[in-house]
């Protein structure tokens, strides 16, 4: 006779199959997928494809194989930071902490490179991971179910990014650039294409910087006295003068509290800041009075 745990997970199972027959969809814009490994057969692998430069991925009870193909609306040539048209684009994947039943593998010219393992429940949460690809790279994410008796836990999900070429100034890879490729000051001519190309521009001082192990960052906490811009609502307060928010860079850049106005630029990444060019805003205001005497700055900015 089955145990009473055999009988709760076959009814959740039963349930899932019932009530979400259509989980094996896209969402409306093509961004997102949701579906159940209780539809797939067993060795069989799903083809998948999206379209946009951000989204997610829900696997219920992985059973077989997925094939995911990243085909995002990015422009022609992909414009880095820097103002370089290499057309590299960069793709990062985040596993959600309850990352469990699959392992994540990137398949590039047929060869398969694992980069999110199946993890115990004792494991500690799975890191991003990063690669790039270069035009006309056939680069694809693979997912194997992974076999387990009680399937009705595991649930592998991540969401995905993908930019221009950005990993000159960001990695969160487990094989990180050098420190002195991500940790070095901006020159000008970066300065002022930061200026232009960064979701985010912010005039602020530095109040304090706290280290973060487990994301292997230092979590920078900015009081802004002037949002010129931000892609998504990263600096927020009462007023223009009480606006605060959070920006983090690699461990190894080892920022330190200061005084003194800064101009912090940088990239959204899963919802969170991270710093790229961060000047002394005195330092900005010199390179760009500069250009502009030239008419070579490639974007205006109403600086004070």
């Amino acid at each position: 006779m089955p145990g009473f745990g055999v009988w709760i997970n076959a009814i959740w199972i039963l349930l899932f199959a019932i009530f979400d027959v259509s989980l094996s969809n896209y969402s409306e814009d093509q961004c997102s997928w949701r579906g159940s490994g209780l539809s797939q057969q067993q060795g069989s692998v799903e083809q998948i494809s999206l379209h946009c430069s951000e989204g997610t991925l829900d696997w219920l009870y992985p059973k077989g194989a997925l094939r995911l193909t990243l085909s995002p609306r990015l422009p022609s040539v992909a414009v880095g930071p820097s103002g370089s048209s290499s057309g590299l684009i960069t793709a990062c994947v985040k596993p959600s902490e309850q990352f469990h039943g699959a392992q994540l593998y990137l398949e590039r010219d047929g060869v398969l490179e694992l980069l999110v393992g199946d993890r115990l429940e004792s494991s500690p949460p799975p890191r991003v991971r990063c690669f790039s690809r270069l035009p006309g790279e056939r680069v694809a994410l693979f997912l194997q179910a992974t076999p387990h008796q009680d399937i009705s836990r595991r649930i592998a999900t991540f969401r995905y990014e993908l930019r221009g070429d950005w990993t000159a100034r960001l990695s969160l890879d487990s094989n990180p650039i050098s420190s002195e490729d991500a940790c070095r000051p901006c020159n000008n001519t970066e300065i002022l294409m930061a200026v232009c190309t960064s979701d985010f521009v912010v005039r602020g001082n530095i109040r304090s910087v706290d280290e973060d192990e487990n994301l292997r960052a230092a979590v920078i906490k900015v009081s802004a006295t002037r949002v010129f811009r931000q892609k998504y609502a990263l600096f927020t307060g009462s007023s223009r003068l009480s606006s605060r928010g959070e920006i983090r860079t690699l461990l190894q850049c080892g920022v330190k509290p200061g005084p003194g106005s800064f101009l912090f630029t940088g990239r959204v990444h899963f919802g969170e800041a991270w710093l790229g060019c961060a000047p002394r805003y005195k330092d900005f205001q010199r390179a760009y009075t500069i250009a502009k005497a030239a008419q070579q700055i490639p974007c205006e900015l109403p600086v004070d």
